[in-house]
Parts: C-alpha cells; sequence; structure tokens
C-alpha cells in the first residue's frame, strides 16, 4: 500500500520537500563543473611552472581569470551542498546545526580567498 498521493508523486516531493531540489542542483553544479574543470586544467597547465611575471600577465587576460572564478564559484557551491547532505544523513541534533554552519562557512570562505586572489591577480 502506497502512502503517497498521485499529486506528490507527480510534483516530486518527498516528506522534506527539498529532495528534488538538492538533486538537481547536484546535478546542475555536477554538469557545469565536467567543462568548467577540463577547461581549468588546460588553461592552468598552460602556465604551470613560469615564471612569476608570465603567470601575472597570463590571468590578466580574461578567459583564464574567468574559467578560474566560475570552477572557483561552482566547486566549493557543490562541495557546500554535498557535505550538507552527507552532514544530514549522518548526524543529528545540534550537532548536525553546528556542522552545517561549519561547512557553509568553511565552503564561501575557501570561495572568497579564491575568488579574491584571482580578482586580485587580474586587475
Amino acid at each position: 500500500m502506497r502512502f503517497i498521493t498521485d499529486r506528490k508523486r507527480a510534483a516530486g516531493l518527498g516528506s522534506a520537500r527539498t529532495g528534488t531540489e538538492h538533486h538537481w542542483h547536484m546535478t546542475i553544479t555536477s554538469v557545469a563543473l565536467l567543462p568548467l574543470v577540463i577547461m581549468f586544467i588546460f588553461s592552468f597547465g598552460a602556465i604551470l611552472g613560469s615564471p612569476y611575471e608570465e603567470v601575472l600577465a597570463y590571468y590578466q587576460r580574461p578567459f583564464p581569470a574567468i574559467i578560474a572564478i566560475l570552477t572557483m564559484l561552482v566547486g566549493f557551491n557543490h562541495f557546500a551542498n554535498g557535505a550538507r547532505s552527507t552532514i544530514e544523513d549522518y548526524t543529528g541534533g545540534h550537532t548536525r546545526q553546528f556542522l552545517i554552519i561549519g561547512v557553509n562557512c568553511l565552503s564561501y570562505s575557501a570561495a572568497a580567498f579564491a575568488i579574491f586572489a584571482i580578482v586580485r591577480i587580474a586587475l
């Protein structure tokens, strides 16, 4: 016997009402990361091992800087959401709340520092 109504099954809403949204968000960021990481590896690999002045000149061009910034933004956002779902699955109570807050702070702080560093180099 199923306790889910046809409307809920059609709308994709479970008991928490956010599972489908979270799944799609993770899917979209995963798909976005695939070309971004490939472009980041090729753009970063091209300058790896070069002198400091060449690296500065390279990242002052818009394409490598934008690719690096987008990779950091999407990557840390994907990390925060994936870590949050793992924490929700394996912890409870106040520990869950503190860990989620800590992971969000860590993720967004790391993204902010990475973007600041790239912008500082690019400008």
